[in-house]
């Protein structure tokens, strides 16, 4: 066990270095949808100068690149630099965005010709008379109706001058016209005020803002000031302009930053100018700020005592998970073979494993929603490449079980091979593992901690996350803290082998499922690869388990073979990861048959409300096993359809299999950061019935009981 668990950060690390594609250097580089080049504004550097460059994009017509808020979705186009010793690179200068409309989302972005200026320092000991090479690893997501990843290595030699020189007038046109797409500072004051539902950005303009000014919009930097597809109404008042925004998310700690995009018109031609918004932020007046959302705002005023109770209580619930369990009860039957005064020790290495994990799992989750991405508890198994590994270890471990090879030396039996061997280390490992195969799982308590902490600064999130670990960590850790516990356990003997096999089928079926959730991910090609990995697996474990008591010689070659075979299944799972999703949403907005759902979004919702139409949504996942437990036990029994026909409820549901930002914001808005997440609207009702996590039959069918029986 130890040995194996040891493989999975070595898999992991696999998977993110094979493949990966290296283009050569060029200037310019032309792909498939944007021609990419290099150019620096002066025909050589100076000592102690700076150095401007632009990386210019030529997009396809209809196509675009991304802003560094993407707005709903896509990816910011990103430049790294190759200098030589002693210059720096500042950061890229971004021009003002467009929008781009697709569908429900908005997306921020450019089109046509873009330049990303960066300001390179020149150090004042670059010898004069040498050339210097710089290289631009630039990367980028292009779309269209589809979305394709791209990226160039531009590479650029300059020669180094003893003096001034300036620019051809090639360059200084071009430079120029870069220069004239960037935003301006404001040159009026800006002030950010914070409501509870809806903030406002104040453009202290006084007696400028006129007649002339037709329309205004806001960028944000970051991604949860505001919705990216939201309206933003636009006042004049005495204070001058005045944008209403829609809230999203937490706002940046001191300041909000962004584009104000400004349309006159003069003359009967629209002019339009950016300016840079850099708005300190404060509270929307009393009365200024309509009321919150019922149950977000019931999750923000949770209180940290109750979230870290919640959190303790939802984390050792997650121990009954069917994707946790057969792991727990591997390392249980491993405590079994332990000497009694060791078991405490196991106790701790396994919390500590548990915990580390969460602490990392959180920490990225938080890092990356601080960065923009709009992402929820398990959104590393929205990765296919993730979900692949994922069916790898399970599979590996299944394999072990089943005796196709033994881990610790000597066919001894599960017994010896964890507490003799490394078994503190396997004791940790298996920490970590039971709380990777725990992300899919959600208990009951979760959903409001989690999200409660999604909203706190970083110190008391993690204070949740770890609380939620702890959790899950205690009742093992319990049990080896007790003597009276452990001389209840069996002793020893045939029935610990018979038991280890049997425990093999959970772990077989739990990697059958994880290909069923890659199939809906990225479709049954990627199935085909990761399947094949899989044999690959097995015979990798299957060399390693029959050249164990071979000579040296056999072993090493059968090594060798068995870490050819390793890398290349995890080769074939980049396939999967580099796929897009598996089949394309049907179209939204279709009538949905009595008991059947259609796919959310939030304007055929606001439609079905408008007709005055109950509307129950379910917001779910495939990787999320209680949410397809909830599904199949509850939803889709008869009497629940029966139920929602003669209410003449509409049954939305939002598939988070794949990332998706617009349903990530309305978890958020929620005060949840994952998924099940159930709401019931009923009409005339402007706050949804929120459900509880775990759904029976009876609790839907009250739910339902209260509206109102469907007119003839």
């Amino acid at each position: 066990m130890p040995r194996l668990a040891l493989l999975l950060p070595f898999v992991l690390l696999l998977a993110l270095a094979v493949g990966l594609p290296t283009p050569a250097a060029a200037n310019p580089v032309r792909t498939d949808h944007v021609e990419a080049d290099l150019r620096a504004e002066l025909p050589a550097a100076v000592p102690g100068e700076p150095l401007w460059l632009a990386v210019t994009q030529r997009i396809r017509p209809g196509w675009h690149t991304y802003w560094k808020n993407p707005g709903d979705s896509g990816i910011a186009t990103e430049v790294t630099w190759t200098l030589p010793p002693g210059w720096q690179a500042g950061p890229l200068v971004w021009p003002a965005p467009e929008r781009f409309p697709v569908g429900p989302l908005v997306n921020f972005g450019y089109k046509d010709e873009v330049h990303l200026l960066t300001r390179v320092d020149v150090p004042a000991d670059a010898a004069p008379g040498g050339t210097v090479t710089i290289v631009a690893q630039a990367d980028w997501l292009v779309c269209e109706d589809i979305c394709i990843p791209e990226s160039a290595r531009l590479e650029l030699t300059l020669p180094v001058a003893a003096g001034p020189v300036a620019p051809t007038p090639e360059r200084a046109a071009l430079f120029a016209q870069a220069r004239r797409s960037l935003p301006v500072p404001s040159p009026f004051p800006a002030t950010f005020l914070a409501g509870e539902t809806a903030h406002q950005l104040v453009l202290s303009t006084g007696d400028l803002a006129g007649a002339e000014l037709a329309d205004a919009f806001f960028f944000p930097e970051h991604w949860s000031v505001t919705p990216a597809a939201a309206p933003q109404e636009l006042r004049l008042d005495a204070d001058g302009v005045r944008l209403v925004l829609p809230r999203s998310g937490a706002l940046p700690a001191e300041s909000v930053k962004g584009v104000l995009l400004l349309t006159e018109r003069l003359e009967g031609r629209e002019i339009r100018q950016a300016l840079e918004i850099d708005a300190p932020i404060e509270a929307v007046p009393a009365s200024g700020s309509p009321a919150p959302g019922r149950a977000a705002a019931d999750t923000a005023a949770l209180g940290v005592g109750l979230a870290l109770l919640l959190a303790l209580a939802g984390g050792a619930i997650l121990n009954l998970m069917p994707c946790v369990f057969p792991v727990l009860s591997i390392k249980v039957l491993a405590l079994v073979s332990h000497a009694p005064g060791r078991a405490p020790v196991h106790g701790a290495a396994y919390a500590a494993g548990v915990l580390a994990t969460f602490a990392a799992v959180a920490g990225l989750l938080l890092a990356l929603r601080a960065g923009g991405a709009q992402i929820g508890w398990g959104f590393q198994l929205q990765d296919p490449l993730v979900v692949a590994v994922l069916a790898y270890v399970m599979f590996l471990l299944g394999l072990w079980l089943s005796g196709v090879y033994e881990l610790g030396g000597g066919a001894q039996g599960l017994g010896q091979g964890l507490a003799a061997r490394g078994g503190y280390a396997g004791s940790f490992f298996t920490g970590v593992l039971a709380t990777v195969v725990a992300t899919p799982c959600t208990a009951p308590f979760m959903g409001t901690a989690v999200g409660f902490a999604l909203l706190q600064p970083w110190p008391l999130a993690l204070s949740v996350f770890l609380a939620l670990g702890l959790g899950m960590a205690l009742p093992f850790l319990l049990l080896t803290l007790s003597p009276a516990l452990l001389r209840r356990m069996p002793r020893p003997g045939l029935w610990m082998e018979r038991l280890k096999q049997a425990l093999a089928f959970p772990l077989y079926a739990t990697a059958v499922w994880l290909v069923w959730v890659l199939s809906i991910q990225a479709g049954p090609d990627a199935v085909a690869w990761v399947l094949g990995g899989m044999v690959l697996v097995a015979f990798a474990a299957w060399l390693y388990g029959v050249t164990r008591s071979s000579g040296t010689g056999w072993r090493l070659g059968a090594s060798v073979f068995g870490v050819l075979a390793l890398a290349g299944a995890v080769a074939m799972a980049r396939v999967p990861a580099l796929a897009g999703p598996a089949v394309p949403p049907p179209p939204s907005g279709t009538a949905a048959a009595a008991g059947d759902s259609v796919p959310f979004d939030e304007a055929a919702l606001a439609a079905l409300r408008a007709e005055g139409r109950p509307v129950f949504v379910n917001f779910t996942a495939a990787w999320c096993i209680t949410c397809l437990v909830n599904e199949r036990t509850s939803l889709s029994a008869d009497a629940v359809k029966q139920a929602m026909a003669a209410k003449g409820v509409a049954y939305l549901k939002g598939d988070w299999t794949n990332r998706d930002a617009g349903i990530a914001r309305v978890l958020e808005g929620f005060g949840r950061s994952g998924v099940p997440l159930y709401l019931l609207y009923r009409p005339g009702e402007a706050e949804p019935e929120v459900l509880p996590q775990i759904l029976t039959p009876g609790l839907v069918l009250e739910a339902l009981e209260a509206l109102p029986d469907r007119a003839p």
